[in-house]
């Protein structure tokens, strides 16, 4: 299996794909913000302390996951959303770290990633999983445009790395989780929504891990530049 990584693995999401790879066979390195007790507590070989929007930090961890050995997946995991707002609400603060995380975290991410993996720079392949959000083609619209649209960029950042490097041994995909039970919602936003979704509830961490894990297995050979929605049928 190798090792993978996953920013942003200490809760949520990124957690559950931290558990869920290990249990593969998986090596799993994450990355936490904040959290060290947090990242502990997931149980993955290796935590590093990074803030995806910083350059260095996202070298750092991949150079701490190698260290465990070779680097053969990439889960570009940790997002961050902001309070409920409209675009004409919107300041030019708050816009710039969305899009510094989101975005410029995860191209960074997949740069070190593909100079580790890509047979162009002697690796020996891998797979890259980008998470990405429904927001991106449902528009997010009255509450946060602006996450929708940095997750519109990472639907084009996963279609279009997928055909650069697909002869290059890695694989790119993109899954796009729709309600999903963790923290990044505000309160009663999953009450809220869940019957709009057409499944009738909304989804747990664990079953857009499972997605996300097959993505990164040899079982996906054949599977780059798809985007695969998680999201009850919304």
């Amino acid at each position: 299996m190798g090792v993978v990584l996953v920013t942003g693995g200490s809760r949520g999401i990124g957690a559950a794909v931290a558990r869920a790879a290990a249990g593969a066979g998986w090596t799993v390195c994450i990355t936490y913000r904040s959290d060290a007790e947090a990242a502990r507590a997931v149980g993955a070989a290796r935590a590093v302390q990074a803030d995806v929007a910083v350059e260095a930090d996202v070298v750092r961890a991949f150079e701490a996951a190698c260290e465990l050995g070779r680097l053969t997946g990439f889960v570009a995991n940790a997002g961050i959303v902001a309070p409920k707002a409209r675009v004409d609400e919107l300041t030019a603060e708050r816009v710039e770290r969305m899009l510094a995380v989101n975005v410029l975290g995860t191209i960074v991410g997949c740069r070190e990633a593909v100079r580790r993996m890509s047979t162009r720079h002697g690796g020996g392949g891998g797979s890259i999983v980008l998470l990405g959000s429904a927001a991106s083609r449902i528009g997010g619209s009255g509450e946060y445009v602006d996450y929708a649209a940095s997750k519109g960029a990472i639907d084009t950042l996963g279609l279009g790395l997928a055909r650069e490097v697909a002869d290059e041994g890695v694989r790119v995909n993109v899954v796009r989780p729709g309600l999903i039970e963790t923290e990044i919602h505000a309160p009663g936003r999953i009450e809220r929504m869940a019957p709009s979704v057409p499944a009738g509830r909304a989804g747990a961490p664990d079953e857009v891990a499972a997605a996300i894990v097959w993505l990164l297995s040899d079982a996906a050979s054949y599977t780059t530049g798809a985007v695969l929605d998680v999201s009850g049928g919304r």
